[in-house]
């Protein structure tokens, strides 16, 4: 304790200055205020090595996260308040490195992860237990998304450790929740253009899994799973993946094809516009441009999705640049979706 800040040894209330003598707080001004609530929020960081006084510390640091930048060195020199900090991602901006480097942190969150391996089948998933796992995938999006860790990330394979809670197919809110997380992960590595991450996912068993949740999961789920697809086809290598073989070609234009003719029923501005950028993306593609010429949805034609799409320029664009790209003209006497009816079903295998 000797080698704490001097700091520590205050016991000034979080951030409130005092009221007693309101010119002498002004004339202090912020840094001083700051250092107040610097000192009281290390006094709180120490608490966390408590299992009696986590919770409120916890909670007063979750709301002062302006101060969170700052106290990453202290925390990282702090025993035992890594352990602590599993459920709460957003005290610090640069959590991932500290999540990495600190010993058996990452063993941990693994750890919570395969624990729940044996209720996936049969689905015997609690609430509970979804959300305990939850927070370690939140943690893990952490370390996915920043730019030191993302490569030491993949380098460990640790995507790996999501794929079965993708390849679930119960419709609870427990699962549904595991899923949605679980694709967060992925959606984190994906939202940086990067061919080595691309080239890293498609090695593995990412689309059918994607594709899989674009079919059954909530509109939610659907979304950032559709979103993963476009990222993967905006890159040449993925694109290039995607539209080697005409069984992966169909594969992901009869999932397309089904959710937009689902969504005829069921709107989504949201998840038509990445479903039409996928199109657009395919179009690139001159094999897959000309497969769309006969498979396109009849729907994405006409003025189905007008309404969807009027307050959407970019929608809208990306559209109309598909239409051109494919020749435009509605097909006479297509229904919907019927030219989809040749193609093959999803339990295709993929080849890397």
């Amino acid at each position: 304790m000797a080698n704490l800040p001097q700091s520590l040894s205050m016991s000034a209330p979080f951030g409130l200055p005092s009221a007693s003598n309101p010119a002498s707080a002004a004339a202090a001004g912020a840094p001083a205020n700051k250092d107040r609530k610097m000192a009281s929020a290390e006094h709180l960081v120490l608490d966390l090595s408590s299992p009696d006084l986590r919770e409120n510390a916890l909670l007063e640091l979750s709301k002062n996260k302006d101060l969170f930048q700052e106290l990453a060195p202290f925390v990282w020199n702090s025993f035992g308040t890594i352990a602590a900090l599993i459920q709460k991602r957003e005290l610090f901006q640069d959590l991932a490195p500290l999540l990495w480097n600190s010993f058996g942190t990452i063993a941990a969150l693994l750890q919570e992860i395969v624990s729940i391996y044996p209720v996936l089948s049969p689905p015997n998933l609690t609430p509970a237990q979804s959300n305990r796992v939850c927070n370690a995938l939140a943690l893990l999006q952490c370390v996915a998304s920043h730019p030191d860790t993302r490569m030491l990330f993949l380098n460990a394979h640790i995507p790996l450790y999501l794929y079965p809670f993708l390849n679930t197919t119960s419709k609870s809110r427990p699962f549904e929740y595991l899923r949605l997380t679980s694709l967060g992960v992925i959606g984190a590595l994906v939202k940086v253009d990067d061919t080595e991450v691309i080239s890293f996912l498609l090695s593995t068993e990412i689309i059918p899994l994607c594709l899989r949740t674009m079919e059954m999961g909530s509109e939610l789920s659907k979304t950032v799973a559709t979103f993963i697809v476009q990222k993967i086809l905006l890159d040449d290598v993925g694109l290039d993946y995607i539209c080697t073989t005409a069984e992966r070609f169909f594969a992901v234009g009869r999932v397309l094809g089904n959710m937009v003719a689902a969504l005829a029923e069921q709107p989504s501005s949201r998840l038509l516009k990445h479903i039409i950028r996928c199109y657009l993306r395919l179009s690139d593609n001159l094999r897959a441009c000309d497969a769309l010429r006969s498979c396109l949805p009849d729907m994405l034609r006409d003025a189905t999705f007008s309404s969807c799409l009027r307050e959407d320029p970019t929608t809208r664009r990306w559209l109309q640049q598909l239409l051109h790209n494919v020749g435009g003209n509605r097909v006479p006497g297509l229904q919907a979706g019927g030219g989809f009816d040749h193609m093959m079903p999803l339990n295709f295998i993929y080849n890397s």
